[in-house]
């Protein structure tokens, strides 16, 4: 205990609580909007970094934030990354894809011991950094917190909520929890699909990536782990959890990981039996079915596109790319809504809504992984005493549910029985 408060007062020390690594591309700049928005004045001591000092100083002209002080660092650089982060507590990183431009940040943070949490929704990288630098992380007393932006926060935080919420009311977890999304308004970011681009490359040249991305528990401590979760959804199926049609969801693959890396690295709270899966609520009857369909025929693209190939080139060139996204109109409107199905025995059956405003891959992600960072800094007392690769769940816990409640416009509502509404179940 000693030890640890010893290391947060030397980071308490430093010039700044948080950078912002990547404040000059599209969503760099909604996480800085949203802490001069959220945090004005001396509130929070925090600066903007990047590659490049002209960028930025052009996003502080824009932003209107000539107090907030810029750094210059070089992702490919150690050393120029070791000078920027041996100045704060905590590091946001949004520079995708990580696995190009993410791994020497990491070693950055652990040599320096300054904590991060950035973006990742790439399995085979965390994967690989977890491998390679998870005994130094712990024993730096670093936390490295992955996914922390709309994948995979909802997913770990909500069944987190489910559950914690179960142990009040019934005195136990749940065995089993289904998220079905039930409602989304937004597109994907266009770093999320560099990322997925990047990780299609690779895995053509490196195909035991596609077995690391795969392997239903590849984020767990010891990735051979095995359990009762099913392989990923891959077509159209009646659910009789949510008694609609199904389809797959595309960052299922990440998140269900997430979860049941939490569910390791705080040693099996809700039993070794428990369950996770996730889904894209499309519906009952034939139009559900074929909404379905019509839901899954990106995957299909995206999975036919092979690099090199002219689908890969059209639907690369159809997408957004890194830097780009939707008008300020379109980030205001957009939200989500997921549900969250448990239950013990299939007659008894919870749900619980989550819901959040702005375009999820955007608005919602800029202001989770702000809120990701802030809670790091501001809420050190109040989280679990972990280090190492962590999750959102298992890193910042309650303490960020409370924090998207109060500042994120995220909404977690009451868990609900709801088997007398489905007939007995």
């Amino acid at each position: 205990m000693w030890l640890t408060f010893r290391k947060n007062f030397k980071k308490m020390r430093r010039q700044f609580q948080l950078i912002v690594w990547g404040a000059s591309g599209f969503t760099g700049q909604l996480v800085c909007e949203y802490l001069l928005e959220k945090y004005p004045g001396e509130e929070l001591k925090w600066a903007m970094a990047g590659r490049s000092t002209p960028k930025l100083k052009e996003i502080q002209r824009k932003l209107q934030c000539d107090h907030i002080p810029i750094l210059e660092a070089d992702s490919n650089h150690l050393e120029s990354l070791k000078k920027m982060v041996s100045q704060t507590a905590v590091i946001l990183s949004v520079v995708g894809p990580y696995s190009l431009y993410g791994s020497h940040l990491i070693e950055a943070c652990i040599r320096e011991k300054t904590d991060y949490c950035d973006l990742s929704g790439e399995v085979h990288w965390m994967r690989k950094m977890i491998d390679r630098w998870q005994k130094e992380a712990v024993n730096a007393g670093v936390r490295l917190v992955n996914s922390c932006g709309f994948d995979s926060v909802p997913s770990d935080l909500g069944v987190l909520y489910m559950q914690k919420q179960a142990e009040k009311e019934l005195g136990q977890p749940l065995r089993n929890i289904s998220m079905r999304v039930k409602k989304i308004k937004g597109g994907v970011s266009g770093g999320t699909i560099a990322s997925m681009f990047n990780i299609r490359k690779e895995a053509e040249k490196d195909r035991s990536i596609y077995r690391i991305i795969m392997r239903r528990y590849s984020l767990n401590p010891d990735p051979e782990w095995d359990g009762p979760d099913e392989r990923d959804l891959k077509t159209v199926k009646w659910d009789p959890v949510s008694n609609s049609w199904i389809s797959p969801f595309i960052m299922g693959t990440i998140n269900t990981r997430i979860v049941r890396r939490t569910q390791a690295l705080v040693n099996y709270p809700y039993g070794k039996e428990f369950t996770y899966d996730e889904a894209i609520d499309c519906g009952s009857g034939f139009s559900g079915k074929w909404k379905g369909w019509l839901k899954i025929l990106p995957l299909g693209l995206i999975r036919a596109a092979k690099p090199g190939t002219f689908l890969y080139k059209a639907v690369r060139n159809f997408l957004p790319k890194p830097g780009q996204g939707p008008s300020r109109e379109k980030i205001q409107s957009g939200s989500f809504e997921f549900w969250f199905y448990g239950w013990n025995q299939p007659e008894e059956v919870y749900l619980f809504r989550l819901s959040g405003k702005r375009d999820p891959g955007y608005g919602a992600t800029a202001r989770m992984l702000a809120e990701s960072g802030v809670c790091m800094v501001k809420d050190r007392s109040k989280t679990p005493d972990l280090s190492g690769f962590l999750t959102p769940a298992s890193a910042l816990g309650e303490s960020l549910i409370k924090r998207l409640e109060k500042y994120a416009d995220m909404r977690f509502s009451d868990v609900q029985n709801i088997s007398e509404f489905r007939g007995g179940g």
